[in-house]
């Protein structure tokens, strides 16, 4: 696992290898404070060229920086031509995409 830096106060964005794809962990509140993580977790799911599962199982919380992050996330990897998948359990960050027009955005992963 990749741990991109110290937990903020508020979230963390967490990127690891598992064995055909990349997960990328969405981890308590996914907003402004998280912008570094956010950058550099992209460029680490990309590096790897393996389809890419968002794991927002343990997020709590997603604000417009959250929700900006996964557009540019989906717009990079369809233009990386790597699949991109939502684990998201508890809804948090799906009923956030539902809210604001944009739930086909990422297809939900199947478990």
């Amino acid at each position: 696992m990749t741990k991109l830096t110290d937990r903020s106060v508020s979230g963390s964005i967490l990127v690891h290898h598992r064995g055909t794809d990349t997960h990328v962990r969405l981890v308590g509140a996914i907003d402004s404070a998280l912008r570094q993580q956010a950058s550099d977790s992209m460029g680490l799911a990309l590096m790897g060229g393996l389809p890419v599962v968002l794991d927002a199982s343990e997020a709590t919380f997603v604000d417009s920086s959250g929700v900006a992050f996964v557009i540019q996330l989906a717009r990079a990897m369809r233009e990386a031509d790597v699949d991109l998948s939502l684990h998201d359990p508890e809804g948090v960050l799906r009923s956030t995409l539902d809210l604001v027009g944009l739930a086909g955005l990422v297809k939900s992963a199947q478990n």
